[in-house]
């Protein structure tokens, strides 16, 4: 297929409306069979339920071109499983992990045309997403949903290269112990939007959550978990009930444990010993992994030993590895790429 006349290598991490999306909605207790549409409007009741409560959930992954020319997209099947886990913390049903897959495939194979090619530095960003769309009133779960997935293509997260970010511990909280923060619902970004505004506004790019209970272990920012490095080269990520479970940070330990040897933990990470690790990286769908060469908590400053101007080696490792296993260089492993016909 003809790709679209784009400037592949310009084109900025944001909106551009694709030919088709996909849409699904749920009415008198059941999913209809879903639709593709070229229609990008959304149509809802002044009182739908997302309106009102806040009832909505989403995904973020992409479709890739490889360098052997194949389309495809990464490890839908845990982004599937999310939502449903999304679903049911917000009373709103799940939408079948198989059907999600296929929505997905269906959504990258009607809009091949503006998948990136190969080398641009681009991909096509997918977004599947539910909400509340009947009538609520009373604060209780909306009875019908519609489920949709757009597609976009964007250019690299970070314009002209990847640079060690400079981030701040945040005065405010991101979830409470046994809230919603280990879910992808609308509401935990809209919450966390005043504190990346104000981080923004001092000069920092990013928040740095600690856990709401006791403010002394680290959780995750706004949109991605933390990775940290030790000094003998051990893969730490934090853990806690109330971090999203980003399936970059998992597929980067399995990455670090099986393809490059290290030694890899998932535990409780004080931020006591922030200072004392070598290298510091957020991960998510996005950038993959953003390299952290300054921590400031309250005018006390941690640098990272990797330093300020590039990713630390093992963090370098993790990003090529799994970017190549994503665009094909590398043998995945079985089941992460669903291949587009």
């Amino acid at each position: 297929m003809e790709k679209k006349n784009l400037d592949w290598a310009n084109i900025g991490f944001g909106y551009i409306k694709t030919d088709k999306r996909y849409v699904s909605n749920y009415k008198n207790g059941a999913w209809d069979e879903g639709v593709m549409t070229e229609d990008d409007k959304v149509v809802i009741s002044e009182c739908a339920g997302v309106l009102q409560y806040a009832q909505t959930i989403f995904e973020g992954m992409k479709a890739y071109t490889t360098e052997d020319g194949r389309i495809v997209t990464f490890r839908p099947d845990l982004n599937a499983a999310r939502m449903a886990d999304s679903a049911r913390r917000l009373e709103m049903p799940v939408f079948p992990e198989e059907r999600f897959v296929d929505a997905v495939v269906r959504t990258v194979a009607e809009n091949q045309a503006y998948v990136p090619p190969f080398g641009s530095g681009a991909t096509l960003y997918l977004r599947p997403y539910m909400f509340g769309s009947g009538p609520v009133i009373g604060v209780k779960p909306s009875e019908e949903y519609q489920f949709r997935v757009f597609s976009t293509p964007v250019g690299p997260y970070f314009k002209g290269g990847v640079r060690p970010l400079t981030i701040c511990v945040s005065d405010f909280d991101r979830a409470a112990p046994h809230g919603t923060g280990h879910i992808k619902a609308g509401l935990n970004y809209a919450m966390s939007l005043h504190a990346i505004q104000t981080a923004h506004r001092n000069g920092f790019d990013e928040n740095m959550y600690l856990d709401a209970a006791t403010r002394t272990k680290v959780e995750e920012t706004g949109g991605a978990n933390f990775l940290f490095v030790t000094k003998d080269g051990r893969v730490v990520t934090p853990k806690s009930g109330s971090i999203l479970p980003s399936i970059t940070r998992r597929s980067l330990m399995y990455v670090a444990e099986k393809y490059l040897g290290l030694e890899v933990e998932e535990r409780e990470v004080a931020m006591d010993e922030v200072k004392d690790f070598a290298e510091c990286g957020l991960c998510g769908t996005a950038a993959v992994i953003s390299p952290v060469g300054r921590i400031v908590d309250h005018g006390r400053e941690i640098c990272l030993p990797s330093g300020m101007s590039d990713m630390g080696p093992v963090t370098k490792k993790l990003y090529e590895t799994l970017t190549g296993i994503q665009m094909g260089r590398i043998e995945a492993p079985e089941g992460w790429l669903v291949e587009i016909g």
